[in-house]
This record gives C-alpha cells, sequence and structure tokens, in this order.
C-alpha cells in the first residue's frame, strides 16, 4: 500500500513566496519610519516581521526538502528537516523578543519623542499585508506544524500592527510617550504565547513524541480487538515530519488463519481511522521463540 508523500508543497509555494515579497517590503518600510519616526513600536515590529520572514524561508526550504527521495543513507529521506525548520524558528523569534524586551524597559526610563501620524500610517499597512500573508495559509493550518506556524506568525501580526495603530491614536491625543513602550512589551506578550505553543509542539515532535491529535488509547483498542490478535507489544508512533506519522507495532496472533489482505487491510485502516501515514507491522505466532522486545519497557 502506498500514500502521498509529497509534502503538498506545491499548494504552498506561491503562497511563501508572496508571503516573503510583501513582508520584506513592509520590514523595509517598518524599519525605516520607524527610525524616522522615533517609535520603538514601529522598529519593535519591524523585528518580529523579519524574524517572521525568516521563519518562511525556513518553512519553505523545509517544505521542498522533503519532497526529496530517501536514499540509502537517509533512508526517510529529509521529512524531519520540517521539525527542525520549526523548532529553529520559535528559538529565532525568542531571541528577537529578548532584545524588544530589553529596549523596551529602557524606554520606559528614557521616553523618546515620536510622530503619532506616522505610526498610524504605517502600522495600518501592516494590518493589511498580515492579514493578507495569514489568509494564504489558513486552509492548511490544521494539518501541518509549519502552516501553522506561518498563520499565527501573521494572524498575531496583524492583531500587533492594530495595537501599534491605537497606541499611535493615543500619543497623538495624550501626548503620553510612555505609551510606546507599553505597547512594545505588549507586542511581545502576545508573540510569546504563540511562540511557546509553537516551541513546545516543535520540540514534542523533535523528541518522537506522539503528534499531537494522534489517539495512541484508541490504536491499541482496535489492535488487541482484531480477530486472531492475542497480544500487542513494542508500540511505537513517531512523527517522520510535520505533516506524517509512523507506527510500528508487534502483533502475536492466536493461529495462521489470517488472509493474505490482513496486512494491507490494516494498514488502510490505520490510515483512514489514526491518520498513520507509515506503518510497519511484525506478526508472530505464540509458539515462536519470545521476542526480545517483548518485555515491561516496550508500549
Amino acid at each position: 500500500m502506498s500514500h502521498d508523500h509529497n509534502y503538498q508543497t506545491g499548494n504552498y509555494n506561491r503562497a511563501f513566496a508572496i508571503g516573503v515579497i510583501l513582508n520584506v517590503m513592509f520590514v523595509i518600510l517598518e524599519a525605516g519610519y520607524g527610525v524616522v519616526a522615533g517609535s520603538l513600536a514601529l522598529i519593535a515590529d519591524a523585528g518580529h516581521n523579519l524574524s517572521d520572514v525568516l521563519s518562511l524561508l525556513l518553512a519553505w526550504g523545509a517544505a521542498l526538502l522533503a519532497t526529496k527521495p530517501a536514499t540509502e543513507k537517509r533512508t526517510y529521506g529529509f521529512r524531519k528537516v520540517t521539525i527542525m525548520a520549526s523548532l529553529a524558528s520559535a528559538i529565532v523569534l525568542l531571541g528577537a523578543l529578548g532584545g524588544i524586551t530589553w529596549e523596551a524597559i529602557g524606554r520606559f526610563f528614557d521616553p523618546k519623542p515620536v510622530q503619532g501620524m506616522t505610526i498610524i500610517a504605517v502600522a495600518a499597512i501592516g494590518v493589511v499585508i498580515n492579514t493578507i500573508t495569514a489568509l494564504l495559509f489558513v486552509s492548511g493550518r490544521k494539518h501541518d506544524l509549519n502552516i501553522r506556524g506561518a498563520f499565527l506568525h501573521m494572524a498575531a501580526d496583524a492583531g500587533v500592527s492594530l495595537g501599534v495603530v491605537v497606541a499611535g491614536v493615543i500619543i497623538m491625543v495624550t501626548g503620553w510617550l510612555l505609551i510606546d513602550p507599553f505597547v512594545s512589551i505588549l507586542i511581545v506578550a502576545v508573540i510569546l504565547i504563540g511562540t511557546w505553543s509553537l516551541l513546545r509542539d516543535s520540540m514534542n515532535l523533535a523528541l518522537d513524541s506522539v503528534p499531537e491529535g494522534i489517539d495512541v488509547a484508541g490504536i491499541k483498542k482496535y489492535l488487541t480487538g482484531l480477530e486472531n490478535v492475542s497480544q500487542i507489544h513494542d508500540l511505537h508512533v513517531w512523527p517522520m515530519s510535520t505533516t506524517e506519522v509512523a507506527l510500528s507495532v508487534h502483533l502475536i496472533v492466536v493461529d495462521d488463519s489470517w488472509s493474505h489482505d490482513f496486512l494491507p487491510e490494516l494498514q488502510q485502516q490505520l490510515h483512514d481511522r489514526f491518520s498513520i501515514e507509515h506503518s510497519t507491522i511484525q506478526v508472530e505466532r505464540p509458539d515462536d521463540e519470545p521476542c526480545m522486545l517483548n518485555k515491561n519497557e516496550c508500549i
């Protein structure tokens, strides 16, 4: 039985390209006007958008690598690169947040004058660009950690840019300069929430934890409930990439009465019912030599 392992990169090549181009242009615009207007909020948002560009490039490159065929040296190909890209993206973003926080704290003790109208105009452009970019990835956010990361980054950016617009209005009305570093800290807090989730999920996948949404208890119940199966052991479920899940298991059968299409049907059921793309199943008989992996530390 074969499944499509093409990662569906082609569906998102255009989305990645458009997202990168739009955000690079906006980063240059926002950073430039942030310096001119003396606004840390704009510069902070530009720095975050730059990290998003890097994240998009990482995700795009990883998606392309994931389509390369397996070799004798890399028997799973480069699928795992997608997980590494998600992890790297989260780490880069955390570093950027640390720099923004440090600068914002300094501004609380030494407020700088800013140009409210410039902040409003530039941030409003950011709302539009980030919303457009987020919509490019909305359809794939539930099926791929990389796509989800891209969507969350862009959606958060749209909200953050809207917050910067509000900050510009408040500065124009009240003249309160502390609102600029205050909004910068809020930006960091909002982004940190999404980044922590991305870091946690990426780390779990990097450690071959069971991917979110995979029902291991349901899989065990299904396998042990199969006709002619008396016991299972050495069950493992792990991510091959941000989109594909693998499983291996040993089944002890009562006798040799199972049909020749038993394994293909079992693989198909694991795919359809539990989203297992790649399953490896070893069948054993009760009178076989004891399996060296049938022990307490094996599930």
